[in-house]
């Protein structure tokens, strides 16, 4: 007689063998070129009907409950039209990463903090199924001879893949994905990643058409910030963004669009940041929006800075402000131009006029932790001096990072750029000070 097998939870190997099983037969039963032509919802009627007769013919040997019945069902139409295990997980508004190490291990990171989902593929052929699913809808391929691919999926999510040889423990997979409700400039208040005085300071200097460059980690929120900087961009102007993947949501009614394109199959067909900067300046741009810069075209973006074309928004990968001016320095030497390092520098601090920092916390807060700004040179070295920071204190004994917000003292230089523009902001809130709370006026003498 068969053993009767029990389910205890879905990623049990009882589970995932009677769901691969059921998935199996439904592969050897059902017309799937039909199937993939019609949407999920037409399909799912028929499916469920054939899934449960397959149900009723296994109930001898597992048994089932009605929510094990339906949660089976489930994850098998997952299997056919989504992307299996995953599905569940995309569906979920709070997390921002799915980060797939192999078949047995999948975290997330909600709010700021990296979980154990104990979600589970049946084996790395599994994982590798719905990884060639992602970059075929895209018309990319991965195996041996191609093992790393960036791809989208439809809901803008950005997925890179990497298998072996390069990925030791099999295929690995990094999904992130972008929120669906935009934050306001006020949230960044609320949530206390800034405070008003700087928000109002940053609002500022994009009417008065800084230059402004978004440094920070992984993660830290640089693209969310600088979806709120152009925020401020007003609807009379002509926007054109750049980017490797599309991320930036802006709300003007004058925006055009341009992202990056990988080389095909065969090699060829590249698009790369640089060629879009340079096209960019025959399109008649008010301002040029570069979802970040890492090679060649931070060279093109310096001199579109440098000659008209301010207003200009940027990101970069650097851990401080100093570190975003190193970095720059190193990207135009990417270009093999051999330009005199003082050339380079001299470029970087006409055109840079503010570089803001932002970090994520150890408790997974996400904080504006530095605005400089850029004076000029002296001999070799960019000068910059800092107007507000974020002064970390400690940590509480539930894990919150501690500290304040200060402002260091010093009048920007760009202050009267911004009164020209109708931002006539108090004096005092550049003073030594510490701030209280959200309120512009609630700063308190450090």
């Amino acid at each position: 007689m068969t053993p009767v097998e029990t389910l205890t939870e879905t990623n049990s190997p009882a589970y995932q063998a009677l769901k691969g099983r059921i998935h199996q037969d439904l592969l050897n039963r059902l017309n799937l070129d039909r199937l993939t032509r019609t949407t999920r919802a037409e399909a799912e009627p028929e499916v469920r009907a054939v899934v449960r007769e397959m149900l009723d013919r296994e109930s001898q040997r597992v048994p089932l409950s009605f929510g094990e019945r339906e949660s089976l069902i489930g994850d098998v139409l997952n299997e056919l039209f989504g992307l299996g295990p995953l599905e569940a997980l995309l569906k979920d508004p709070e997390i921002s990463d799915i980060l797939v190490n192999n078949a047995s291990q999948v975290f997330i990171e909600r709010n700021g903090r990296i979980e154990d989902t104990g979600v589970v593929f049946r084996d790395d052929q599994h994982l590798m199924q719905i990884i060639e699913r992602i970059v075929s809808a895209v018309g990319r391929r991965i195996d041996e001879s191609t093992p790393m691919v960036d791809a989208r999926l439809q809901d803008g999510s950005r997925v890179n893949a990497i298998v072996p040889p390069l990925a030791l423990n099999g295929p690995a997979l990094s999904i992130r994905r972008f929120r669906t409700d935009r934050l306001a400039a006020d949230d960044l208040v609320t949530r206390e990643s800034l405070t008003a005085p700087m928000l109002a300071f940053l609002r500022g200097t994009v009417a008065a058409r800084m230059n402004i460059l978004v440094s920070g980690g992984t993660g830290a929120g640089k693209t969310t910030l600088l979806n709120i900087l152009s925020s401020f961009i007003g609807n009379a102007e002509r926007v054109i963004t750049i980017e490797d993947a599309a991320e930036l949501t802006l709300r003007q009614r004058h925006v055009v669009r341009l992202e990056t394109r990988p080389a095909n199959i065969e090699g060829k067909g590249q698009v790369k940041q640089r060629h879009l900067v340079i096209n960019a300046l025959r399109m008649r741009p008010d301002r040029i929006i570069v979802g970040e810069v890492r090679g060649e075209e931070a060279l093109d973006m310096l001199q579109a800075m440098n000659t008209g074309h301010d207003g200009s928004l940027t990101t970069i990968h650097a851990n401080s402000p100093r570190d975003a001016l190193y970095r720059l320095d190193t990207m135009v030497a990417m270009t093999n131009l051999n330009l005199p390092e003082r050339a380079v520098r001299q470029q970087v601090s006409s055109a840079i006029n503010l570089v803001v920092q932002v970090s994520r916390m150890a408790d997974g807060t996400r904080k504006v932790t530095s605005i400089s700004e850029i004076t000029g040179m002296e001999q070799e070295v960019i000068t910059m001096q800092e107007i507000f920071l974020f002064q970390k204190t400690g940590i509480a004994p539930d894990g919150r990072v501690l500290g304040m917000f200060r402002a260091t003292g010093v009048r920007p230089k760009c202050s009267e750029a911004l009164a020209i523009v109708g931002c006539q902001l108090p004096m005092d809130m550049f003073e030594h000070r510490q701030q209280v709370g959200g309120d512009p006026s609630g700063w308190r003498q450090s």
